[in-house]
């Protein structure tokens, strides 16, 4: 038995007990947003807190607007894919979605370098990404059907198969163009919130991140169901193979809205679960909602965080502080989890 399948045998659920940290982490994801709002640095390198003058405030209003809807993809992702998979270690990008967004922003550069327009500041790789995160989905959850429906080891084992293929085909892609270009896709590889977006592109990723919270919380009894076994799941009359295509379609496409705006950001999706987890149980019509919350504070904290940390040579990609600080803060988590199971 695993750790998520412990958790829902053995802890009684208690929906009342779960408010207060729900209420808990709603007040720490506002008062990051407002922190992020204010957060200022100078010239000179000294960072503030300051209301932004007017010609300033949309660009960190835009960036306040993409972490909510980068946490919150990757947190309900996250908290999907570990439940659909009955595995504490899966996250979003397992299936693929982030190598294959890689590639199709990896071909539109070679594309627009071939074409001589890759100098230019003005492009847009979001498209490209969406296509090639999308393309990458649907080829995982064709090759990972077993009866017709998905099945939890197929697919892991086909999003492995098709992150490897896609990661080869960057590595050849680099390999033909210039080096500047290699320069801008591996920047693109560390994740970045944008300051400057359009209200239909942050409208378009809003509304398919909140679609796929409310199915996921529609689809909340099922999911508790489905942790007890195919079995027993079935016999309580929950269709599991439409509720996992359905489910892993509303993770990859949740997945692959986040990337299509920020590029892949590591550990959010791994993380924000297993926070959500310990503070409010495995009750899914909680535990959702605090995962989408857990994952919007890893964000919009580590957004924070790159505006105060300078080392000289600009502000950090987000990318690289969640993964410096989700690597130890996950295995401490995973050891925590470890020891509550062995006692």
């Amino acid at each position: 038995m695993n750790m998520i399948e412990a958790s829902i045998t053995t802890r009684p659920v208690r929906p009342r007990r779960s408010i207060v940290p729900l209420l808990g982490l709603v007040i720490v994801a506002a008062g990051l947003c407002v922190l992020r709002y204010a957060i200022d640095r100078s010239p000179e390198g000294e960072v503030g807190l300051s209301w932004p003058a007017s010609e300033w405030a949309s660009f960190r209003i835009t960036a306040i607007m993409a972490c909510l809807i980068v946490g919150a993809g990757l947190g309900i992702a996250g908290a999907l894919m570990q439940s659909l998979l009955r595995n504490p270690l899966a996250s979003p990008y397992l299936l693929g979605v982030s190598s294959g967004a890689g590639l199709g922003v990896m071909a539109a550069m070679a594309i627009a370098a071939a074409g001589g327009l890759a100098s230019a500041a003005t492009i847009d790789w979001s498209l490209p990404a969406m296509i090639g995160a999308t393309g990458a989905l649907f080829v995982v959850l064709a090759l990972g059907r077993r009866n017709g429906w998905p099945d939890p080891i197929t697919v892991l084992l086909a999003g492995v198969v098709v992150a490897t293929i896609c990661a080869g085909g960057m590595m050849l892609l680099q390999h033909m163009v210039p080096m500047d270009v290699r320069g801008r896709f591996l920047t693109w590889m560390m994740g970045s919130i944008p300051e400057i977006m359009s209200r239909t592109q942050l409208l378009i990723a809003g509304v398919a991140v909140l679609i796929g919270i409310g199915c996921s919380l529609y689809m909340g009894h099922w999911l508790n169901a489905s942790l007890l076994g195919d079995d027993e799941a079935q016999s309580l009359g929950v269709p599991v193979g439409m509720m996992r295509l359905v489910l892993l379609v509303l993770a990859g496409m949740t997945t692959a809205v986040t990337v299509a705006i920020a590029g892949p950001i590591g550990f959010v999706g791994l993380i924000a679960p297993h926070v959500a987890r310990r503070l409010v149980g495995p009750n899914h019509h909680v535990f959702l909602p605090a995962s989408v919350l857990a994952g919007i504070i890893i964000v919009v904290g580590a957004d924070v965080a790159r505006q105060a940390i300078d080392l000289g040579t600009g502000r950090l990609p987000i990318g690289v502080l969640t993964i410096l600080a989700g690597g130890p803060i996950f295995l401490w988590l995973l050891r925590r989890e470890v020891h509550a199971d062995a006692s």
